[in-house]
C-alpha cells in the first residue's frame, strides 16, 4: 500500500501497537481497540478513529500506522456491534455515547497527554459529529473525510430513495468488519443480483432486499420510513452539532463522492458559526479519495491535525478552499465557497433540442417521453459507492428514446461552473406522478458527452396542467472549454442508483404494480448554473416568461 502512494511524507518514528484492548462502552459492553504510537521518549497528541467496518485492512496502514509514525498516538475502535465488540450496532443511536465512554477511558491511559482529535472517512465521520454534540474539553481538532451528518439524506433525497448506495452500505456494514473474503464475497453477490432487480411481483422491501444484502434489520427500518420528520429519525441527523460546534474542522470531499452535498452543507454551516474550518474537493468519488487521492488526502489531513494538536501551522494552505476543477484538470485556491452563488448563467430548452439564452416566448409544451418502469432508464456514473462511480460516456445513455438532450452552441470561451447547479422545471404527466432526473453533460468537440452533476426530484401534477418544481443537481467545479457545449438531459429516473418510480405515486419500495409515465416539459423550464462573473442574459422576446 505505501509502495502505490506517491509523495507520502518520511516517517519520523517508528512504530507499536496494542492489540485487542478492551474498553467500555456507555452500556458496560466492550469495545475492541487497537492503540497505536511512536516508539519514542516523550508527549504526542492522540487521535480517537472509530469505525463500524473493523480495525485491519485499510484502517490499520491508512490511520494507524501512518499517523502513528508522524508523531500521534493513534486509537482505532470498533463501535458497538462490530469488529469483534460487545453491544448490538444501531446507525446512530450509540455514537455519541460510546465517544464520550472512549474519552474518559483515555483519561485514565499515563500516555494521553490531553490534547484529543478525531480523523475518519464516512461513517468514521459519522461518529466525529456524534462526539461534537457535547464535545469533550481535549477535542482539539477534527478532520472529517467524505464523511455524513445526516443518515437519512444518504438514503433518501428529492422524494426518492437512493436504491444502490443504500444496499452497498448494507452490504459494507454487514460484512467487511467481518473480514476481507466474506466482503468481497457479498459485494459481488450484490453486483451479480442488481443486474436482475427489474420484475419479480415481489415488492422490492422485505424478500427481496435480505436476498440482495442479507439480513440487515436497520436497512428495513431505513427503507420503511421515507419521511425526514417521521420519529423513526428521532436525534439521527446531527446538523445542530455541525451548527454549534467551536472545533477546528477540516472538510474533505471529492467531485462524485456521494456525501459531497452533505460535506458543503457542514462547510456552509460552519462558515456561518464563524468556527475554523478548510475545505477540500478532490476529482474522486467516494472510495477514491482513499486510494488515488490519498496522498492529497493524507497531506491536508496532516497539516491541519499538526496545526490544531501540535502548534506547526507551516503545512496548511494559503487560502480555506482548494478545489479541482473538472475540465480544467487543474487544482484552484479560492478564499471561500459560495453556496448560494452570487451569480448564475441560464439556459432554456426548446423544442429543437437546443439551449439558448433568451428566454423563450409562451409557456407551453416542448417536448415529450415516455417513461416505462418496466424497462428503467439505466444509471451510468455519478456519485455512486459502486465501481461505476464518476464521469462517464453519456453517449449510449442518451440516445434511448426515454432520454431528453438539450445543448447549446459551442462555446466561444472557457465558462468555470463553480457552485450548486439547479434547474427551474414545469413539467405535466399522464398519470399524475413521476420522477424527473436532470443532468449536467459536458460535449467535446468530438461529440462525446461526460456527465458534471445531477440530482433527481418526485413531482405530482393535476390533470394536464404542468407542475413547477427545482431540482437541486449537486455542487460543481467544472470549467467547459472553448469549443465545447453545455448539455442538460432529462429522463424518468436512473436504475438502480434510485428505486423505480411506480408510475402511481405509491412507494417504489413496497410497489407491485407499475404503471408507464409520459412526461412533456413546458417552456417554463431553465437549467441554472454558478459562473463566477457570468454576463447579463439577453432581454427577454416580447411576451415572454418573466426569468426570475
Amino acid at each position: 500500500m505505501r509502495a502505490s502512494w506517491r509523495g507520502l511524507p518520511a516517517k519520523r518514528y517508528d512504530v507499536g501497537r496494542e492489540a485487542g484492548l478492551p474498553v467500555p462502552a456507555a452500556d458496560g459492553s466492550t469495545l475492541l481497540t487497537d492503540h497505536y504510537f511512536p516508539r519514542a521518549e516523550g508527549e504526542f497528541p492522540t487521535l480517537l478513529v472509530r469505525s463500524p467496518y473493523g480495525r485491519g485492512l485499510p484502517w490499520a496502514p491508512m490511520y494507524g500506522t501512518l499517523f502513528a509514525e508522524q508523531g500521534f498516538h493513534v486509537v482505532l475502535q470498533s463501535c458497538r456491534g462490530t469488529g469483534g465488540s460487545g453491544g448490538e450496532f444501531d446507525l446512530w443511536r450509540n455514537e455519541a455515547a460510546d465517544g464520550r465512554a472512549t474519552v474518559r477511558w483515555l483519561r485514565e491511559q499515563s500516555w494521553f497527554d490531553g490534547s484529543l482529535g478525531t480523523i475518519g472517512p464516512s461513517y468514521l465521520g459519522y461518529v466525529q459529529w456524534a462526539l461534537a454534540t457535547d464535545p469533550p474539553p481535549e477535542l482539539k481538532a477534527m478532520v472529517v473525510q467524505v464523511g455524513l451528518h445526516d443518515p437519512h439524506a444518504l438514503f433518501h433525497a428529492g422524494g426518492a430513495f437512493h436504491l444502490e448506495n443504500a444496499l452497498v452500505v448494507g452490504v459494507g456494514m454487514t460484512h467487511q468488519h467481518r473480514g476481507a473474503v466474506p466482503f468481497v464475497r457479498a459485494a459481488l453477490r450484490l453486483r451479480r443480483r442488481l443486474r436482475h432487480l427489474v420484475g419479480g411481483a415481489e415488492p422490492l422491501r422485505g424478500a427481496r432486499t435480505t436476498a440482495l444484502v442479507g439480513d440487515v434489520p436497520w436497512l428495513d427500518g431505513v427503507m420503511a420510513h421515507p419521511d425526514a420528520e417521521d420519529p423513526y429519525w428521532d436525534g439521527a441527523s446531527l446538523a445542530a452539532a455541525v451548527d454549534r460546534t467551536t472545533v477546528p474542522t477540516a472538510l474533505i470531499t471529492g467531485r462524485y463522492d456521494v456525501l459531497a452535498e452533505q460535506t458543503f452543507e457542514q462547510y456552509r454551516r460552519l462558515r456561518a458559526a464563524d468556527c475554523p474550518t478548510s475545505l477540500l474537493v478532490g476529482p474522486w468519488t467516494h472510495t477514491s479519495a482513499l486510494q488515488q487521492g490519498w496522498p492529497e488526502v493524507f497531506a491536508d489531513s496532516l497539516a491541519w491535525l499538526r496545526a490544531h494538536l501540535c502548534g506547526d501551522p507551516s503545512g496548511l494552505r494559503p487560502t480555506r478552499v482548494r478545489v479541482h476543477v473538472g475540465g480544467a484538470d487543474a487544482w484552484r485556491d479560492l478564499d471561500d465557497w459560495s453556496t448560494p452563488p452570487t451569480d448564475t448563467l441560464r439556459w432554456y430548452p426548446t423544442a429543437e433540442r437546443h439551449l439558448i439564452r433568451q428566454a423563450p416566448s409562451g409557456g407551453g409544451p416542448l417536448l415529450s417521453f415516455r417513461y416505462d418502469p418496466a424497462d428503467p432508464t439505466p444509471s451510468v456514473g455519478g456519485p455512486l459507492l459502486s465501481p461505476g462511480a464518476g464521469a462517464r460516456d453519456n453517449g449510449r445513455l442518451e440516445a434511448r428514446e426515454d432520454v431528453l438532450t438539450f445543448t447549446g452552441p459551442p462555446l466561444a470561451e472557457a465558462v468555470d461552473v463553480l457552485g450548486p447547479v439547479s434547474a427551474r422545471l414545469s413539467v405535466a404527466t399522464d398519470t399524475g406522478h413521476a420522477d424527473v432526473f436532470a443532468r449536467l453533460c459536458d460535449v467535446d468537440p468530438r461529440g462525446r458527452s461526460v456527465n458534471v452533476c445531477d440530482g433527481l426530484v418526485r413531482l405530482r401534477t393535476d390533470g394536464a396542467e404542468p407542475a413547477r418544481t427545482t431540482v437541486a443537481m449537486g455542487h460543481a467545479a467544472h470549467r467547459f472549454e472553448a469549443g465545447h457545449r453545455i448539455r442538460w438531459q432529462l429522463s424518468g429516473g436512473a436504475h438502480p442508483r434510485y428505486a423505480r418510480g411506480p408510475g402511481t405515486g405509491g412507494s417504489p419500495l413496497d410497489a407491485t404494480a407499475f404503471t408507464p409515465v409520459r412526461l412533456t416539459l413546458h417552456a417554463y423550464s431553465a437549467l441554472i448554473l454558478p459562473v463566477p462573473g457570468a454576463p447579463s442574459p439577453p432581454p427577454p422576446a416580447s411576451g415572454s416568461l418573466p426569468v426570475a
